[in-house]
């Protein structure tokens, strides 16, 4: 009986343990089949990535600004050492050599020899892969870095180093090096955006990597002859072509690093340039920038001021390291939409604009100005920076004299609350959209506080631009809107996204915000800041451009909680004004109020905007209209003609002639004939006589007065072509710049373009 029943229960134990079993091996089967399923591949295969390569970056023409290129990573295996007993020391050797690799830190990846992957180095040019390449591949049997050691054998017998390999990737290259760094950006060394349109678009731009996969054998280390590999395609980035002109941003790029040493500011420019109808950035800069192939280190102007620091002692090197990586992130800032500021004069245009519109204001109207006037809830008068005043004038002429007491009269006219409105119209409460990162809010007075019925006095203020904050982008924005027939623009810097294969894959549409005043209002304002440049009396008048009509509008203003004397300076330029097609914009941080030169948006900023407009329209293809006084005139050829025949034509022309020589027929001339030299200069012609063969020293002629210029160029045999406002007898016109520099050799009789500035100081705001 008790065996029995033991057998009873032995069976009955041993159902049940056969159904624990079989209830186990299900849950294992089939509930987490593609658990163990993925653990068995991950056992029996290796993967290899296949990185994919990066979209590239063009400018508006299809210029390369940002592309990828094969490079590849060098790896080494501490786990297939050990196997193969390959000689560790000698390899560290070879590739410390080859690669420039501290060798301790190869001897260091060695020791966990558990691992299969421990890198090298990363983004090795091709030159220096193949090296490596030629070393595993058999070149360490006659390499005497490779001493003989017990695992030489088995590696001269397989012909390869079995821990050493190389994996294919990219690496960002800029052609351009520092243009348009903070709008491009750059990419880190996994090949993920970090910055700019790199970190935007960095979806569109990475791709999809791909794979090969392997089998492997037991100890992990592929099986190179069982025929099974998948190769899995990457597939590559999409490209970006943006809106940006790489000339137009060179040129803009040029003139504010110009102005900067011409004007010894102390804390950079910004510069941008908006196609006004569509919002396109043309070109976009803040200056210091950087390289973007270096983005790491310092431009030289921070290590110079990081050096300056340094040795002025006090500093640790934990406050070294600190001081260093706040520079960095300033070099990489793109201030044109991450910084705010007070705008000072430039914003006029706006409260013009809104006043236009609401019919406040006429062309008819006029404006006393005496200096000063009483503000509602403001203890002290508002003076003008003119402290003896404008007198009366004209709504254009209180433009034309940036004329704060006039300014603030219409302000107060429009009214807080519509103001207000228009303010917000205009979008400066909030952002741009702008498709970059890092865009900044502008900072204002809340609606109540504003439109405080007992307190005009930051009406007053705002109405001139001064008591808040914006960005640059809003301004230009906002001001484009006031000259393209009143319509706000979203700002963008991607026009179009491409595939590998070429096919647009999606188009930026200018995209309206919102008509903020009508075409007859915008009109108005265009004629208006018209007239700020083109008046002999107007504060922008340095802004001029021979042979186009441009307007604009200056601004000096305070920096908001920094010394009385730390101010931006800048000038916003429209042209052609027939048609406006572009908008310049152009601030100066902080020019050094021990310098001597006068701080003024007129003085420092006009010529500055000027200059890059001269440079940009003709670029564009936009067609001279006359708009300012055309101050050069081309040169008749005259050689070979009668010299009776030849003084006719050149005092047709509005020169002087001077004759060398006795014979009756022009041998030569000085300039030559069809180039283009100031009205009224004196040229030679060579009637027989020989003209100079040698060379001129060229003087310098910046500071001097126009008249003392072209006289002494002229008495050295050279000639002088002039730009920027038109020339007079007045000893404020003088020579801002001039294209050759002073002590270099050039032939006798070469023209050299001067930049003229009006220096009145009666002319130019001091703060407004």
């Amino acid at each position: 009986m008790t065996t029995r029943r033991t057998v009873f229960l032995m069976f009955l134990c041993g159902i049940v343990a056969f159904i624990v079993l079989i209830l186990q091996l299900g849950h294992i089967m089939i509930s987490q089949h593609d658990k163990y399923e993925s653990a068995a591949v991950e056992e029996q295969v290796r993967s290899t990535t296949v990185n994919a390569s990066r979209g590239t970056i063009y400018d508006t023409n299809m210029l390369i600004l940002a592309q990828s290129a094969t490079v590849e990573t060098i790896y080494i295996s501490p786990r297939e050492m050990m196997d193969y007993k390959e000689d560790k020391e000698a390899i560290a050797r070879a590739l410390s050599e080859i690669l420039d690799v501290d060798y301790d830190s190869i001897m260091k990846k060695w020791e966990d020899t558990d691992s299969w992957y421990k890198t090298v180095k990363v983004k090795v040019e091709r030159d220096l892969a193949d090296q490596v390449r030629a070393y595993v591949n058999g070149g360490f049997k006659e390499d005497p870095r490779y001493r003989d050691s017990e695992g030489e054998l088995s590696a001269r017998k397989r012909g390869y180093l079995a821990s050493v390999h190389l994996i294919e990737d990219t690496k960002r290259y800029y052609p351009y090096s520092s243009l348009g760094s903070q709008i491009i950006g750059f990419v880190g060394t996994d090949n993920y955006g970090l910055d700019g349109i790199e970190a935007v678009y960095n979806d569109e731009l990475e791709g999809e990597n791909g794979r090969i996969v392997r089998a492997a054998a037991a100890n992990g280390t592929d099986m190179l002859f069982t025929g099974y590999e998948e190769y899995y395609d990457a597939q590559d980035g999409n490209s970006a072509v943006l809106t940006l002109d790489a000339t137009i941003q060179f040129y803009l790029r040029k003139n504010i690093e110009q102005a900067i040493e011409d004007n010894e500011i102390m804390n950079g420019g910004i510069g941008i340039v908006m196609n006004v109808k569509t919002g396109a950035i043309l070109g976009m800069v803040s200056v210091p920038d950087y390289d973007l192939n270096d983005f790491a280190e310092l431009n030289p102007d921070f290590q110079e001021k990081l050096q300056e620091e340094w040795d002025a002692g006090g500093m640790t090197p934990e406050d070294y390291n600190a001081r260093y990586l706040e520079l960095l992130q300033l070099q990489w800032r793109n201030r044109a939409i991450g910084d705010t500021y007070e705008p000072g004069s430039t914003f006029k245009i706006i409260t013009l604009a809104a006043a236009l519109e609401e019919g406040v204001v006429t062309t008819d109207d006029h404006f006393m100005c005496r200096g000063s006037t009483q503000i509602l809830g403001r203890e002290e008068p508002l003076h003008c920076w003119k402290r003896t005043g404008h007198d009366d004038q004209t709504l254009a002429q209180a433009a034309q004299n940036s004329c704060n007491v006039a300014f603030s009269t219409i302000g107060i006219r429009l009214g807080a609350r519509r103001f207000y409105d228009y303010m917000e119209a205009f979008g400066f409460f909030e952002r741009t959209g702008i498709d970059l990162y890092g865009e900044a809010s502008s900072i204002w007075w809340t609606r109540k506080v504003f439109e405080d019925p007992y307190n005009h006095s930051q009406l007053a203020s705002a109405s001139f631009g001064q008591t808040f904050n914006i960005t640059p982008i809003q301004l230009i924005t906002a001001i484009s809107a006031a000259v393209n027939g009143g319509y706000l623009m979203k700002p963008y810097v991607v026009r179009q996204i491409v595939s590998p294969d070429g096919a647009v894959i999606a188009n930026t549409t200018p995209t309206v915000v919102r008509q903020v005043v009508s075409e007859e209002t915008s009109r108005t304002v265009c004629d208006i800041i018209e007239s700020v440049v083109s008046s002999p009396t107007g504060t922008g008048k340095n802004a001029s451009v021979a042979g186009y009509s441009v307007g604009g509008k200056t601004g000096t203003s305070e920096k908001v909680g920094q010394a009385s004397d730390d101010y931006m300076v800048s000038f916003i330029g429209v042209a052609p004004m027939e048609d406006p097609q572009v908008a310049v914009l152009v601030i100066l941080d902080s020019p050094d109020p021990t310098s001597g030169i006068y701080i003024s948006g007129g003085g420092m900023v006009a010529p500055t905007v000027g200059n890059i407009l001269a440079d940009i329209l003709p670029y564009l293809g936009v067609e001279e209209s006359g708009g300012s006084r055309t101050s050069n005139v081309t040169v008749p050829n005259v050689r070979s003609a009668s010299l009776s025949e030849a003084k006719a034509q050149m005092e047709e022309a509005g020169f002087v002639v001077k004759v060398l020589g006795e014979g009756d027929t022009v041998t030569d001339q000085a300039p030559v004939g069809n180039i283009k030299i100031a009205a009224g200069s004196t040229v030679i012609l060579y009637a027989g006589a020989q003209k100079p063969e040698s060379g001129v020293s060229v003087p310098d002629m910046t500071g001097k007065t126009f008249v003392a210029a072209k006289q002494y160029f002229e008495a050295f045999g050279l000639f002088i072509r002039t730009a920027g406002v038109a020339p007079t007898g007045s000893n404020t016109i003088v020579v801002r710049r001039q294209s050759v520099a002073a002590g270099e050799t050039v032939p006798y009789g070469t023209v050299v373009e001067v930049g003229l500035v009006d220096t009145d100081e009666s002319l130019m705001e001091t703060h407004g």
